[in-house]
C-alpha cells in the first residue's frame, strides 16, 4: 500500500512540473525588454541570472535579474519569449 502511494505521489509531482511551465498566458506582441545597470557582482564566481517576465494580474510585467550562487554540474537556461497560437508566450528560464 505504501508503494501505490509513492507512485501516486510521484506522478502528482510529476504532473505539476510540467503544467508550470505550461504558457497560460499570452501577448499579441513581446514587450520590450527595459535597459537597466546590472550591478557589479556581491562575491567573485557569482552566476547573474537575467531578467524575465512575470504574470501579474492582467499583464506581464519585467522582474530584475538577480546573482546568484552557480549550481555545480548545472547550467542555467534563460527564459525566452515562444510563439503561440494567439501571439507570444513566456517561458521561464530555469537551472537544467
Amino acid at each position: 500500500m505504501k508503494k501505490i502511494a509513492k507512485i501516486g505521489l510521484l506522478l502528482a509531482l510529476t504532473g505539476t512540473l510540467f503544467t508550470s511551465c505550461a504558457a497560460d498566458y499570452y501577448v499579441a506582441e513581446r514587450p520590450a525588454e527595459p535597459v537597466y545597470v546590472r550591478p557589479v557582482a556581491p562575491y567573485s564566481g557569482a552566476y547573474w541570472v537575467p531578467g524575465e517576465w512575470a504574470w501579474r494580474g492582467d499583464r506581464y510585467v519585467y522582474v530584475n535579474g538577480y546573482y546568484a550562487r552557480p549550481r555545480a554540474g548545472r547550467v542555467y537556461v534563460q527564459g525566452y519569449w515562444h510563439p503561440v497560437r494567439r501571439g507570444y508566450a513566456w517561458y521561464r528560464g530555469h537551472w537544467r
